[in-house]
């Protein structure tokens, strides 16, 4: 079953105001034409109503880096779905390894924010991903396992629809290393395999799944041609237009 592919650029803590509707613009000058796949741009808050604004009526999609499971309330430092919303965002990442890692975010949290996210309009990306420690232990298919259903649970399959998935290996996070295109569509196939045993093989099919970890225009394409990779979550490359660009178009 061919699928959309969807190119999403994390700005992870980086872009001013200014810089931001720059790398904005630019973007959205590139994608002018490209009807046969998505594109979205997840920036901080800070700067989320000025990239929408920079994107508009351009098709590009508007995502929030993590959100709240909340829709108002007591909770200091945090982000809603509505906010988001507002803010001219339309999606949300949970789930990022850095959230994991550094923050100690736990699957069950993440699966908050996710039916949060979920249960308010907005499109969610959920990261899994291994450590290093964990592939090198052969637990790679076991930690992803339990990061999909945990962080799925509850979620019915009408709703995925709204899902998309994103492997990104910790290990090959910034750090230039990338799994091989092989290691990168074996991961995919048993993912989409897990999905069709929780939700039946017509989910599984129209799920994406996308590969985040040291994605750059030298390797997108080999990775584009694996037949359960739908699409890239980009880190560094995705703060140069023109990286970016080639990424976005690529063949």
């Amino acid at each position: 079953m061919k699928r959309r592919p969807l190119i999403a650029g994390n700005w992870k803590m980086h872009t001013t105001t200014v810089e931001a509707r720059e790398l904005a613009t630019a973007i959205a000058v590139i994608c002018a034409g490209l009807d046969d796949r998505d594109v979205l741009l997840s920036p901080p808050y800070t700067v989320l109503r000025d990239v929408a604004e920079c994107v508009s009526r351009t098709g590009i999609i508007v995502a929030a880096q993590n959100v709240c499971w909340e829709e108002k309330g007591a909770y200091t430092g945090e982000i809603s779905p509505i906010m988001v919303r507002a803010a001219g965002g339309s999606a949300a990442i949970v789930g990022h390894s850095e959230r994991r890692q550094i923050f100690l975010e736990t699957d069950e949290l993440v699966n908050r924010r996710l039916t949060g996210a979920l249960a308010s309009g907005l499109m969610v990306i959920l990261c899994i991903g291994e450590t290093l420690a964990e592939r090198e232990g052969g637990d790679t298919f076991a930690v992803l396992e339990r990061q999909v259903r945990k962080g799925l649970a509850g979620i019915g399959g009408e709703a995925m629809v709204g899902v998309v998935i994103a492997y990104e290996p910790v290990w090959a996070i910034g750090t230039g290393k990338t799994a091989s295109k092989e290691q990168a569509q074996e991961v995919h196939a048993f993912i989409r395999s897990l999905l069709a045993a929780i939700y039946g093989k017509n989910i599984a099919d129209q799920t994406r799944i996308l590969y985040g970890g040291s994605v750059k225009p030298a390797n997108i394409d080999e990775l584009m041609a694996q037949p359960d990779i739908d699409g890239a979550l980009v880190g560094g490359a995705a703060l140069d237009a023109q990286s970016f660009g080639r990424i976005i178009t690529f063949r």
